[in-house]
């Protein structure tokens, strides 16, 4: 792993904040308010994370003074709405260390973009028998829009295994590598269990047998660094919401010689060059799976956000939340009765976690009650739920902005509900 960020690349270093959480949180209005009565701890970042000033002044900016629809229109505000379009797109090409803009397509998020890879790239391409390699680890995102396909072309959805620990290991995913084998699809980083998976060499192994690969990476990109191609992935897909971007609005990061290959997924404007009732010429890359008008002020708060992260140490904001995920797990299991749900040694900031006796939804009202923000329920990942025998987890995720204080105020919150169910009220 690098020690700068693709992100930190579109700045200099000279023009980069040294990191402090107090100075960022700053940054951040929402994390000023109070709920019910009590200061906001914001431990939701894994389901979608906070804007800072700059974003929500960017997509504001957009609102008041440049609005109008972007492409082809030849009046100011078009060119300027176009402008700022196009140029969080240029971000994108950075942050990522994509190749090419051609390699940057715009979406709704992380979803849209694995079921445009998966009906533009793979239904195409499979047969009945061929196969498609996934982990039990994953996000329904990346696991339904694998099993449409199959159901479509006759193909296999395969499943490799994860351990009591809830880890992937690199040797299980290599051994169901098959002849058969056209797709792999695994997350960067587990949302329900932070683990890390070791994507680097599976997507060397994959590569090896001539099998194409899809990251799903919307739980890493705010937290590590990403360079997909020092990671070698034929695809890499991320939302914004979680990366402190507005919502509804995503990137696929494609090879451009693939997305070449591909036909468009949907149909409409913006996605063509020319249009008759005989034939249809599509539009270059990568406009042609761009189809329609799309999230204009999602994309601009999308490339402001981009531009905040390369502004800030991110070596030394992903320190700290290695640490805050150190003090919670330290925290959280001297609770009696406590026990954390994905242990794996290589993991990012989350803790999902079970008391006994009290139901994580129950545990999520409380928590409310003081003022503290965490995730209840199967988090999108049902089979990971199933695995451990369990209906639901409680998840708190964390984010740079996060402070030790809130992670003690989790756990005290924590003991006292566990108390309230244990003893009673009184």
């Amino acid at each position: 792993m690098t020690d700068i960020s693709p992100a930190a690349r579109t700045a200099p270093a000279s023009a980069r904040r040294s990191f402090d959480v107090g100075s960022v949180r700053r940054d951040f209005p929402v994390l000023a308010r109070t709920v019910h009565g009590k200061p906001l701890a914001y431990l939701d970042n894994g389901a979608s994370s906070q804007s800072p000033d700059a974003v929500i002044a960017a997509v504001d900016d957009y609102a008041r003074a440049h609005h109008a629809n972007i492409h082809r229109g030849v009046h100011t505000l078009s060119q300027e709405a176009t402008a700022l379009y196009e140029g969080a797109r240029d971000r994108l090409v950075g942050f990522i260390n994509a190749a090419s803009r051609h390699e940057i397509v715009l979406l709704r998020g992380a979803t849209e973009a694995v079921n445009l890879v998966a009906q533009s790239h793979a239904r195409p391409l499979l047969v009945p028998g061929d196969e498609i390699l996934i982990t039990h680890l994953e996000h329904h995102a990346n696991i339904v829009p694998w099993q449409i396909v199959c159901a479509q072309t006759g193909a296999k959805l395969v499943v490799a295994p994860i351990d009591a620990r809830g880890d992937v290991h690199a040797e299980a995913v290599e051994a169901l590598m098959g002849p058969r084998t056209r797709i792999l699809a695994c997350a960067h980083v587990s949302n329900a269990l932070g683990t890390v998976l070791p994507v680097a060499r599976l997507m060397a192994a994959a590569r090896a047998r001539g099998i194409v690969t899809l990251i799903d990476g919307a739980q890493a990109v705010a937290h590590l660094p990403v360079d997909v191609r020092a990671l070698g992935c034929d695809f890499y897909v991320f939302s914004g919401h979680k990366m402190f971007a507005p919502t509804g609005i995503g990137v696929l990061y494609g090879r451009e010689a693939l997305l070449e290959r591909m036909p468009p997924w949907q149909g409409g404007g913006d996605m063509i060059l020319s249009v008759e009732f005989e034939n249809t010429t599509y539009n270059s890359l990568p406009y042609k799976f761009e189809a329609g008008t799309p999230n204009i002020p999602g994309t601009i708060g999308l490339g402001a956000a981009v531009e905040y992260l390369g502004s800030l140490d991110l070596a030394a904001a992903h320190a700290h939340e290695d640490a805050l995920l150190r003090h919670a797990q330290a925290a959280l299991t001297a609770i009696p009765g406590l026990r954390l749900i994905g242990t794996a040694p290589r993991k990012l900031g989350l803790v999902s976690f079970v008391v006994d006796g009290v139901h994580p939804h129950d545990l999520g009202t409380i928590l409310d009650q003081d003022g503290i923000a965490i995730r209840t329920g199967h988090h999108c990942a049902m089979p990971v739920m199933d695995f451990f025998k369990v209906p639901a987890t409680a998840r708190a995720s964390f984010a740079f902005y996060n402070t030790f204080e809130e992670i003690d105020r989790l756990a005290a919150s924590v003991e006292r509900a566990r108390r309230m169910f244990t003893h009673g009220p009184g």
